[in-house]
């Protein structure tokens, strides 16, 4: 009934909008939610049939909004960067320098500056392609579009306990596609190890008692198995590990990172708090990374947006 109105509505628009204008005294008014007004003029017929489609129009809106309308969860999923950020041996660490805290006189103000340095690949950061691949995107030629999409987890937490040199393989990604559906398009794969509940630790972070010695480490990453699988089979925008490295810890040549480089996927490295995203793709995930000229890397805000739904009704009045 509803289309039936508004076809006759878009045949009597002049007559109807003249008639309005002339007859306020007979206007009827719909508060349409908080202050929004319309007015209808109910003299003609045509314009009863306007008054009876927008009626219906807000009743099934307000029924929408009774059962409530999403809203989007921030999350955080990134390590602050700070005196305690893990690097990777050999660089630099994080330097920050005041430059002025304090009250500008005579005029009273409060003004502060400082100075920051920084490797590019430390704390929660992204890889650009140039990282691995010669001729590969450099940071500030990534797309836009290849820095977020649905964030699907490989949940390997149990797999772990008694193997830190577990590698997510083609296994566990087909498990999760039995689980959840095809992984969609876009998306980024992240793999939870639980090991970003050990950071900034870094005999934690790197599984080894001499955290100087990359010989030693021990912890988790992608098998090149899986990463191949993934760029050949699936379109996804970025893999990611909460571990320092896509590839596992006794990795030598970090063949993970060459294929995802040479395919133009990013890597994301030492993503936090993924427990608190659901697992089935339905959290979308983003990496804010700083936009360095001819960087192949460098800091990420890395945040997920989780649909919520809300508790409260809004109010219709008619």
């Amino acid at each position: 009934m509803l289309f039936v109105y508004l076809s006759n509505i878009t045949r009597t628009t002049g007559s109807a909008v003249q008639k309005r204008a002339h007859n306020r005294k007979h206007m009827s008014r719909v508060s349409i939610l908080e202050g929004c007004k319309l007015e209808l003029n109910i003299n003609s017929d045509k314009a009863q049939m306007m008054k009876q489609y927008i009626y219906g129009i807000i009743i099934l809106f307000g029924i929408h909004v009774a059962q409530g309308h999403p809203k989007l969860k921030m999350i955080d999923l990134t390590h602050t960067l700070s005196p305690s950020t893990v690097y990777w041996p050999g660089n630099p660490l994080y330097n920050f320098t005041t430059l002025l805290r304090g009250i500008i006189q005579p005029y009273g103000f409060w003004y502060e500056s400082n100075f920051f340095g920084t490797p590019e690949h430390g704390g929660t950061h992204l890889d650009a392609p140039s990282h691995f691949a010669l001729g590969g995107w450099r940071l500030h030629q990534i797309p836009m579009d290849k820095l977020a999409g649905p964030g699907v987890v490989i949940n390997v937490k149990d797999k772990v306990i008694n193997d830190s040199d577990y590698m997510v393989n083609v296994d566990d990604l087909k498990s999760w596609e039995s689980k959840y559906g095809r992984i969609p398009n876009g998306a980024v794969i992240l793999m939870n190890s639980g090991w970003s509940m050990r950071y900034p630790n870094k005999t934690l972070v790197f599984g080894s008692s001499t955290p100087n010695d990359t010989s030693s480490f021990h912890f988790p990453g992608f098998h090149t198995d899986a990463v191949s699988w993934l760029v050949r089979h699936r379109s996804v925008n970025m893999i990611g590990v909460d571990t320092p490295s896509t590839d596992y810890g006794q990795s030598k040549n970090f063949t993970t990172h060459q294929i995802m480089a040479k395919n133009s996927v990013p890597g994301l490295e030492n993503v936090a708090n993924l427990d608190m995203i659901p697992e089935d793709g339905s959290a979308w995930v983003y990496a804010a990374v700083i936009k360095v000229f001819d960087g192949s890397g460098g800091p990420a805000r890395v945040f997920a947006t989780v649909e919520a739904r809300s508790s409260e009704s809004s109010k219709l009045e008619l």
